[in-house]
């Protein structure tokens, strides 16, 4: 039976009070807190946000005024994450290979090889939206498309099949007890699998923005604490308080100072 009217609008009431109440929230949370589905909460959100009440961005909701600090620090991030793929790409030696995952911010790091040869498997289909040169050779894992990463029991099947000496993985968060949150299913086992073919160093690309306390966890696909030493490389403006807590926890912390980008798409 559809929803009524009255119900409707008390939902969307409610809607609109935790988004105000939390700053940010998002759909998983809301549809779990109001007993609908995903799809009915994204249309809640698109009629508040046409209402300007909201703002509606991918996968939550942020009030207003939360909405335009964002659009504010939106280039600031930009350069945070180019100044992490720098920094990344001035790790690769000469003939590297490297796996990475579906990480933007680690695919990036090839604009910044120069003419260093590099070989890199990656189920990230990004990869495709833009030329590299001769000395950067591709192998894009197969799989089922989420998105533009490739998923799926296939992408662990033909990572077994190879080997790198170095592995650049992002992530969607991480917390400050030293676990690390990832939203696209089977990512966990895709990057373990990358993780246990490589026979060097493995690190985690991550800006300043997805270091978060552990109060603020949520439960998406999943979080994970990795066994082996984590290299962790984010950017300078990160609250010292939760690399110190990082740190702690064993993961190596690399803050790269952050620098004006005038090539960022």
């Amino acid at each position: 039976m559809k929803n009524n009217r009255k119900t409707v609008e008390e939902r969307q009431r409610a809607i609109l009070e935790l988004v105000n109440i939390r700053g940010e929230i998002t759909v998983e949370e809301l549809s779990s807190m109001c007993g609908v589905s995903p799809m009915t909460v994204r249309r809640d959100l698109s009629l508040l946000d046409a209402g300007g009440m909201i703002r509606r961005l991918h996968g939550r909701a942020v009030t207003l005024d939360r909405a335009e600090k964002l659009e504010e620090t939106q280039i600031d991030v930009r350069n945070c994450r180019e100044s992490i793929s720098r920094y990344a790409a001035s790790l690769v030696s000469d003939s590297d290979s490297m796996f990475i995952n579906g990480s933007r911010t680690a695919l990036n790091l090839l604009r910044y090889l120069g003419g260093k040869k590099a070989r890199v498997i990656t189920n990230n289909g990004w990869v495709l939206m833009e030329p590299y040169p001769d000395n950067v050779q591709v192998h894009l894992l197969g799989g089922e498309l989420y998105g533009r990463i490739m998923i799926g029991e296939y992408v662990v099947q033909n990572i077994l099949q190879m080997s790198a000496d170095k592995a650049f993985i992002g992530c969607a968060a991480i917390y400050d007890d030293g676990e690390f949150r990832y939203d696209i299913p089977t990512e966990i086992g895709i990057n373990e699998m990358m993780l246990s073919r490589t026979r060097g160093d493995f690190y985690i690309l991550a800006d300043h923005t997805k270091l978060q306390r552990r109060e603020t966890r949520i439960n998406t696909y999943g979080s994970f604490r990795y066994s082996h030493e984590v290299r962790l490389i984010t950017d300078e403006m990160a609250d010292p308080d939760l690399l110190e807590q990082l740190e702690k926890n064993g993961i190596r912390v690399t803050a790269v100072p952050v620098m004006e980008m005038h090539n960022t798409k």
